[in-house]
């Protein structure tokens, strides 16, 4: 057996039976000759499970445009076909999110991807956003900090800007499982970053610091919230 072939979701899902429930709703989704855009975390595993078991079943034609290198490992592992934003934009958008708040907008980038997640997002006509109930908050930043993608080289120079912005609590995220810090997909660093206010303009803000990549935060996207519950 291969080691793609081998490939098991390496953390511990929770509200398994929730999310199989939304991962069902989305699955029903998919039309033949669909170009999906695939976000990050357990929920789009599930979700991407059962779009695989349809795309077999019916021989749906479908292709997936990956957020991070661990989805694209299971697309290839679930025999879904991959491509790029080079050659397809997507029809529409399945993700996660850390953080909801009444107004859609998210906090996320626990996965470190939030740079394709948000330029998915930005690209596709229609996003689905799929969470259980711990992720729906009255306020953004509740619970988790707001995630920031830098270039390495830019670390200071973003880290007194952000505080600047207001910044209450700054941390260089570490890697678990290897020494020193998180390192994305793009090959940059990610600072999580607290903040005793968040309002409509921080995220543009965010981006506006030399040496920002992006940010997790998602203010006023057209989104879809799907809900994922035992009830």
């Amino acid at each position: 057996m291969s080691l793609i072939n081998s490939l098991q979701w390496s953390s511990v899902i929770t509200n398994p039976e929730g999310k199989q429930k939304v991962a069902s709703l989305i699955a029903q989704k998919v039309k033949d000759g669909d170009v999906l855009g695939v976000g990050s975390g357990s929920t789009v595993y599930i979700a991407l499970l059962a779009i695989a078991e349809r795309i077999k079943a019916e021989k749906l034609n479908v292709l997936a445009i990956p957020t991070s290198l661990e989805i694209t490992m299971f697309c290839a592992k679930l025999g879904i076909p991959t491509t790029t934003l080079f050659e397809h934009q997507p029809d529409w958008l399945f993700d996660g999110a850390d953080e909801v708040d009444p107004q859609n907008n998210l906090i996320k980038g626990r996965g470190g991807a939030m740079f394709k997640e948000k330029l998915l997002i930005a690209s596709s006509p229609v996003s689905y956003i799929i969470v259980d109930e711990s992720k729906i908050v009255d306020k953004i930043g509740t619970h988790f900090p707001i995630p920031v993608e830098v270039f390495p080289q830019a670390l200071l120079l973003a880290e007194a800007s952000l505080r600047k912005l207001g910044a209450t609590e700054i941390k260089l995220r570490p890697a678990a499982g290897k020494d020193g810090p998180v390192i994305t997909e793009n090959n940059n660093l990610i600072l999580d970053c607290r903040f005793s206010e968040v309002n409509h303009t921080l995220e543009r803000d965010i981006k506006a610091i030399t040496g920002v990549i992006e940010s997790g935060l998602f203010w006023g996207y057209n989104l879809e919230i799907l809900k994922a519950s035992n009830a």
